[in-house]
């Protein structure tokens, strides 16, 4: 377990192309050189994470950014189940999205995010935003905790 702690390696939960590619080129603009494991929805992601429906599992990631909405299962059913694992309870978990719906800001405080990221996402929008630079600026700090 150790071992995958000091890999800093980030789990993308999205099914937009354009937003995967915003979350890379951001990265890649801010020197975030880790590697991205990419699922396109809640099943798949589950998948990468247990090592299940054919797909290899990936080591434990530091942080997981993940959208609400996407098909077969969404980012709060995704997050209940993480919750309840004890192999994942603890995983850092970034909501991404567009919805600024306050009853879907409520369930995820209710599952424990890490931060709630409104999407697009790009970092020179955060000086007016509020809560999202701090949930993002936790999210680059958690990058960084790598030995």
């Amino acid at each position: 377990m150790n071992s995958e702690a000091d890999q800093s390696s980030i789990l993308l939960v999205e099914d937009d192309q354009m937003d995967i590619m915003n979350v890379q080129r951001e990265l890649r603009k801010h020197n975030v050189d880790v590697p991205l494991h990419i699922a396109r929805n809640g099943r798949e992601a589950l998948n990468m994470l247990r090592g299940e429906g054919g797909q290899e599992q990936i080591a434990r990631p530091s942080v997981v950014m993940l959208d609400l909405n996407m098909p077969r299962m969404n980012g709060l059913e995704l997050l209940e189940i993480l919750r309840s694992d004890p192999d994942f309870v603890g995983l850092n978990v970034f909501i991404t999205t567009t919805s600024d719906l306050e009853t879907d800001r409520l369930k995820a405080q209710d599952l424990a995010v890490s931060g709630y990221i409104i999407k697009p996402l790009s970092f020179e929008s955060f000086g007016e935003g509020g809560t999202s630079v701090d949930g993002f600026s936790l999210f680059l700090d958690l990058l960084r905790l790598k030995a």
